[in-house]
């Protein structure tokens, strides 16, 4: 039985796994939203509100894996880990309570990303684009099966957005309008960096994953636009009826109130990749990154040759100590 902890901007999740009959069975899941990356862009630093926030739950983590016999786990630390002065104290703080974390880069995010998304979908030949918009970076890859065209990573997120550019707006539509157009427009600028690969690439379908596309996802289904399935004509149809929901703390069909405040900073990320790369529609993926690490654990817990190649970090062979 193996775990498998992906501790990102917004949300840390676990999850635990075997292979079962050439397959994955998934035996237990558990996602908190902590918001690890919580002002980082103006500060640098996980704040002490938020360091504290992930400590919490990573003591749910260890005690909930201590339930299980576990032979192994891995406890990936994204874009947070990555940009933040504090990161290495709150990762020796893990490692008291019993988890040991290793930091990727965002290509090595992306590859995990990519082999998560690939396991639910078919085996052929399409060049598919896939997407995972998280709270701080986006990473994209272009891939047909498990061969992988292009890969890239960049500073964009949910979490980021909205310390940007909805923070301080002040609640009357026109400004909140206003901030989601300034949102947007910043949005395409960052995409825009890699467009020329991606065209050069091609695609024949895009998926993306994450909670902020699950989210956008089931609002889109909740007024009829399809299921698991975001269009950019629909978002562009939608900006206003989002933009009055949060100024008027309205209630809308799929949106959870734990993702509120990420509603309409997740719009101008989604938004601004489709109208940068031309794509008219996305369909959600439930697979990412964390089935994506359980799928390479799987696969190469022998040897990790595929580990090796790609600069990931190796596996803890033992489970954690809970303290």
């Amino acid at each position: 039985m193996l775990a498998c902890i992906d501790l990102g901007s917004n949300s840390f999740h676990l999850l635990i796994g075997e292979w079962q009959y050439g397959r994955i069975k998934i035996v237990e899941r558990l996602s908190e939203k902590v918001q690890l990356g919580e002002n980082v862009n103006q500060t640098g630093s996980i704040s002490s509100a938020a360091f504290e926030r992930g400590l919490a739950c990573l003591r749910r983590f260890a005690h909930l894996m201590a339930q299980y016999p576990l032979q192994q786990y891995w406890a990936l630390g994204t874009n947070t880990f990555r940009v933040t002065k504090n990161a290495d104290l709150f990762i020796d703080h893990a490692a008291e309570i019993g988890i040991d974390i290793s930091v990727i880069s965002g290509v090595q995010e992306a590859v995990l990303i990519y082999a998560g998304v690939i396991t639910d979908l078919p085996t052929d030949d399409i060049h598919r684009l896939v997407i995972d918009i998280g709270g701080g970076s986006t990473e994209l890859v272009i891939g047909s099966h498990h061969k992988r065209l292009l890969t890239e990573s960049l500073s964009i997120g949910s979490v980021a957005w909205r310390d940007r550019f909805f923070y301080e707006v002040r609640p009357d539509l026109e400004s909140i309008l206003a901030a989601m157009a300034a949102g947007r427009r910043a949005a395409v600028e960052v995409f825009a960096s890699v467009a020329p690969g991606v065209a050069r690439c091609g695609w024949q379908q895009a998926y993306a994953s994450s909670g902020t596309v699950k989210m956008l996802s089931a609002i889109c289904e909740g007024l009829g636009y399809g299921k698991n399935v975001v269009s950019l004509q629909g978002l562009d149809e939608l900006k206003g009826l989002l933009a009055k929901t949060i100024g008027e703390q309205g209630e809308l069909k799929g949106l959870k109130e734990a993702r509120r405040d990420l509603l309409l900073s997740g719009w101008c990320v989604l938004s601004g990749l489709m109208e940068a790369y031309s794509v008219p529609t996305v369909r959600f993926s439930a697979t990412a990154l964390r089935e994506g690490m359980l799928d390479f654990m799987v696969k190469n817990e022998k040897t990790f040759d595929v580990m090796t190649q790609s600069g990931l970090p190796r596996v803890s062979s033992t489970t954690p100590q809970v303290i």
